[in-house]
């Protein structure tokens, strides 16, 4: 059976955790150190599944056995570092290099990003020429490319439309666990002068019209402290909590789809 790559934003690792303990045909869960796992594991670990770490350097080697065993199916998962988003060229630049080279040793890769800014959008007719060999496949609803994550994970582009406009009185912020758990991060709120980042943040917030913060329940449970992580984000900034219901529709639908795609059932 085939290898499938799994290529994901670190924002979306409590969604792979989801699919790889929700899928009893998975032989093996391969993970690529390349200094941006740590979280992930320590999440699969908690869960209990086992896995194997494999070294950047030594991918054609290390996945060789895998692609080309018939009786086997597994799983490479590959985080990228997340203030990429920050910079969407470098972004893209980065993702397409990766889907280059993760392609010579890969049955199939599933991209856990959306348009991300619309640098994505064309991603699957990029890779084309990849034919059957490696199909390259992104976060879709029934009709397009989900938007980003907060779009995969409330159901797709339609829903996450719905949800824009019933907060258009006031902005809003859309978080999810990981989002929580990351949002000085994404946000570049410094670390050695956070009280500068804040303060700037304020003042952004005020000019843009930002309120609240809506907590996206995912059903998951990887990422924890959510409640008081966000909690802390609308005391700073006082803000409003609310909450609204996520799922995992497109992240499972999306996997099965590949999987179908790759292995054939």
């Amino acid at each position: 059976m085939p290898l499938l790559t799994i290529l994901s934003c670190k924002i979306l690792q409590d969604e792979v955790v989801h699919i790889l303990e929700n899928d009893p045909s998975v032989d093996e869960i391969l993970v690529v150190a390349n200094g941006q796992e740590d979280d992930f594991a320590s999440k699969l670990q908690k869960t209990g599944l086992k896995f194997r770490f494999l070294s950047p350097d030594r991918l054609p080697d290390d996945t060789e056995s895998y692609k080309n065993d018939p009786t086997r199916y597994s799983v490479m998962v590959y985080m990228v570092e997340l203030a990429l988003h920050e910079f969407p060229k470098i972004l893209k630049t980065e993702v397409y290099k990766l889907l280059e080279e993760l392609s010579k040793y890969s049955s199939g890769i599933l991209l856990f990003y959306g348009l991300c800014g619309n640098v994505f959008d064309k991603i699957e007719t990029d890779f084309e020429h990849l034919g059957t060999s490696c199909p390259v496949r992104i976060l879709r609803d029934e009709t397009r490319t989900v938007d980003d994550c907060v779009g995969a994970t409330l159901g797709g582009c339609s829903e996450y439309l719905s949800t824009l406009k019933k907060f258009s009185d006031k902005g809003t912020f859309l978080f999810t666990p990981m989002y929580a758990h990351a949002w000085r991060e994404i946000m570049r709120v410094d670390p050695e002068k956070p009280d500068k980042t804040i303060k700037m943040l304020r003042k952004v917030n005020e000019i843009t019209g930002y309120k609240r913060v809506a907590k996206i329940k995912t059903g998951l449970s990887h990422t924890d402290n959510f409640d008081e992580k966000v909690a802390e984000f609308a005391e700073i900034f006082d803000f409003e909590v609310l909450e609204i219901e996520g799922c995992q529709n497109i992240f499972e639908d999306c996997y099965t789809s590949i999987k179908k795609e790759i292995v054939g059932c």
